[in-house]
């Protein structure tokens, strides 16, 4: 039987599949899904080839959902951190993050033109499924990567309904990487790129937590690949049917590198709101692992929290006058003790960017645009 921490459940090789060496101690499935209660659903939109007609595709693209309490846990506060790389890119909900230490809603990713439909989706479904809580302000994170060299970006088939159709399907246990759900028309390190996630366990005295990763992956140069060490970028040889480089022939080619990269962090240890953002800062030395510089024209922008209980972070209307004993309190792990977190952070991160890597396929989108998996015998001799 193989290992999920290493291979799909299709049997598919994961990074750990192919022999790549990698740090830390993965969870049993190797993916942020270990953090019990996080749940993640997607839905994936594919139709239609050959020359590009906006509103009729062809279709690459898709909606990642995320529930960090699961469904029975909507409208719990999270402690929250969130932190941008680079800032050319969008994500939701940031604002009251940073206001408030918290979030209470699922994460949506999709492309770039698809925010706003993942936004509107994410309330028609908390009216569906929790119309109390849909009484109070909702403000759901969602987040975006450019699918517009393989997707018609402004044909508008995300559509709210996808979003909701994401967030029904989202369950725990093993979660779909490669070129599925927002990730379905992403490029990374100019191979094949999309969802990936990984997780690392954290020994704490006599209690063991999880760090888990999920990225959207969609940026990097290809000569700047690397992997476990080894700088091979420049020395992988991919099939190559647009006879140069595969961006050149594209008169609005984004320059190599661009794209952007969406890192959702969760944990189960309890943290205080400024721990978790400490956490999302981590993320870039996670994807520096793998060799990106960090382009001007990627929005590389991250979010971590916590699925410790945390009732006295939420914001409740006040009700009567003050009690004197009305305080909140919050259980949280010394800051001088963050380290290990810090770590399987890095390593959880630059896992889950190999593993949307080596989960694929070639794809052919709009306009004959073509993006070549990363090949596995290359991959494999060269490390």
């Amino acid at each position: 039987m193989t290992s999920p921490a290493a291979f799909t459940s299709d049997g598919l090789p994961r990074a750990r599949g192919l022999g790549i060496p990698l740090p830390g101690d993965p969870g049993p499935l190797n993916a942020i899904t270990d953090v019990a209660g996080i749940e993640v659903g997607v839905i994936t939109l594919v139709a239609g080839d050959g020359a590009m007609t906006v509103g009729r595709g062809p279709v690459r693209t898709g909606v990642t959902a995320i529930l960090p309490r699961g469904r029975t846990g909507l409208g719990a506060p999270c402690a929250a951190g969130w932190f941008s790389l680079n800032g050319n890119g969008e994500m939701t909900g940031t604002t009251w993050i940073e206001e408030s230490g918290t979030f209470n809603l699922p994460v949506l990713l999709s492309n770039t033109h698809a925010v706003g439909a993942c936004h509107t989706g994410v309330i028609s479904w908390v009216n569906r499924v929790d119309p109390v809580l849909a009484r109070q302000w909702l403000l759901p994170v969602c987040a975006e990567t450019w699918d517009g060299y393989l997707n018609d970006i402004n044909g508008g088939h995300v559509r709210p309904e996808h979003a909701e159709a994401a967030l029904d399907n989202a369950t725990g246990g093993p979660v779909p990487e490669g070129s599925v759900g927002g990730g379905t028309g992403m490029n990374c390190y100019e191979f094949k790129g999309g969802n990936g996630t990984a997780s690392r366990l954290v020994r704490y005295g006599r209690h063991t937590f999880t760090v888990g990763a999920f990225v959207q992956a969609n940026f990097g140069a290809r000569q700047e690949l690397t992997v476990a060490g080894r700088h091979i970028g420049p020395h992988v040889v991919a099939d190559n049917p647009l006879d140069g480089d595969w961006f050149e022939r594209d008169l609005n080619r984004p320059p190599p590198g661009a794209g952007s990269v969406i890192a959702v962090i969760g944990t189960d240890a309890p943290l205080l709101p400024g721990q978790c953002k400490a956490l999302a800062r981590r993320v870039p030395l996670g994807l520096a692992r793998t060799g990106t510089t960090g382009s001007h024209f990627s929005g590389d922008i991250f979010v971590a929290f916590s699925t410790a209980e945390a009732p006295d972070l939420g914001s409740r209307f006040p009700t009567g006058d003050v009690d004197d004993d009305e305080f909140g309190k919050v259980r949280f792990l010394p800051w001088g003790r963050m380290d290990d977190l810090y770590t399987a952070v890095v390593h959880s991160v630059e896992e889950a960017v190999l593993n949307a890597l080596v989960v694929n396929a070639d794809m052919v989108g709009r306009d004959g645009h073509r993006s070549p998996a990363l090949p596995h015998d290359q991959l494999r001799a060269l490390l």
